[in-house]
């Protein structure tokens, strides 16, 4: 085939893209000859040429590439990231098994039982810890100048320090790019979840490119929107209307509960921001009773109507925090072996790894 790459050529340009602008453009690159051999080719031979998209040459023997995804010209696929740090396959295996939320112990059993390999639980932590390295580079990577959404949230974890169990946080950022697809752009690890330590984050984010969000999805943490406007003053944030009918419903008697809920619903599934209020205010007045709940939808409407100035596709997708409440659902399954840490580099080493293994099957964009 004409137009090839060498894949030592082809190594190298995969390991010099940061963005999803290069890598974007990198595809575009690399499918360009197809595309060029498709308008020259006869009109009968055109289908077939399709079935057989530009690909980088293949080495003879096996090692971790990335390859084209021909469903996204925009996304790469690749193998796991840490196979560039792995000795050996039984290394990037017992890497691989850690990402899934194994504990050492598990490890040491599997690999004794199923492939017949004496390792020990400290040799197991020992591999494990190759990936720090990749761990840093990830965390301090440069990101893309603008994000459409960006969700923002912390997890709570037990971690062992100075010989007491403390409360910790793990504070995540998650963005949709300009490409529809989302994104993990960083996790840090600190005290108990607070508004000052999000300024923290939202300034590394901004160190490490990011210059504009358009819109910042957050659950209610008290301050979080002054936070992020004090970084950010153009940006709309978003407070997870969710988490406010969750806090409201909570308090509703069990006979009122299902027509209560259906009425709420008029004020969130509104055409306008205005039609919300009313039917907000309507609320009001068919359940004087439940008259203190309700005033806290008045009290933070500010926060809670942003999504209305958004079409309808856009409202579904930010007027609730759950994209980043799925990530962190996952991320549960895999720490949840792992009551106590020993320490913080533990936690965020685990974290990273899940990410890393989620978002391999990050294959299409955000819907809408």
């Amino acid at each position: 085939m004409k137009n090839t790459i060498s894949y030592a050529d082809y190594q190298k340009r995969m390991k010099e893209l940061k963005t999803p602008e290069e890598i974007a453009a990198f595809a575009q690159e690399l499918i360009a000859p197809m595309i060029g051999n498709l308008k020259n080719a006869p009109a009968e031979t055109v289908e077939e040429d399709v079935e057989e998209p530009f690909v980088p040459e293949e080495p003879k023997a096996v090692a971790p590439v990335k390859k084209y995804n021909r469903r996204n010209p925009y996304q790469l696929e690749s193998v796991s990231p840490w196979h560039d740090v792995a000795g050996n396959e039984t290394e990037a295996m017992v890497i691989d098994l850690y990402a899934k939320g194994l504990t050492t112990r598990d490890i040491v059993n599997y690999l004794k039982r199923s492939h017949n390999i004496d390792m020990s639980q400290p040799n197991v932590s020992t591999i494990t810890d190759k990936v720090f390295p990749l761990v840093k580079e990830w965390q301090s990577r440069a990101l893309s100048s603008s994000y459409p959404i960006m969700y923002l949230d912390g997890m709570h974890f037990k971690v062992r320090e100075a010989g007491k169990i403390a409360s910790k946080v793990a504070y995540i950022a998650l963005g949709i790019n300009q490409y529809g697809q989302k994104e993990v752009l960083g996790i840090w690890v600190s005290e108990t979840e607070g508004a000052k330590f999000w300024m923290h984050v939202l300034n590394d984010l901004k160190n490490r490119g990011v210059d504009d969000i358009l819109i910042a999805c957050v659950d209610g943490l008290k301050g979080f929107p002054e936070a992020i406007k004090a970084m950010y003053p153009h940006t709309d944030v978003q407070v997870c209307v969710v988490h406010q009918i969750r806090h409201t419903v909570m308090f509703i008697a069990s006979k009122d509960k299902d027509k209560f809920c259906d009425e709420l619903k008029t004020i969130y599934t509104a055409p306008s921001e205005e039609a919300g209020l009313d039917a907000l205010k309507t609320m009001q007045e068919h359940w004087p009773m439940y008259q203190p709940y309700l005033k806290s939808w008045e009290t933070r409407w500010a926060d809670l109507a942003p999504f209305f100035s958004y079409p309808q596709a856009v409202r579904k997708t930010v007027y609730t925090t759950n994209a980043i409440e799925n990530l962190n659902r996952q991320f549960r399954k895999v720490t949840k072996t792992t009551q106590i840490f020993p320490h913080d580099d533990a936690l965020m080493k685990l974290l990273w790894l899940a990410q890393a293994d989620i978002t391999q099957n990050w294959q299409f964009t955000v819907r809408n």
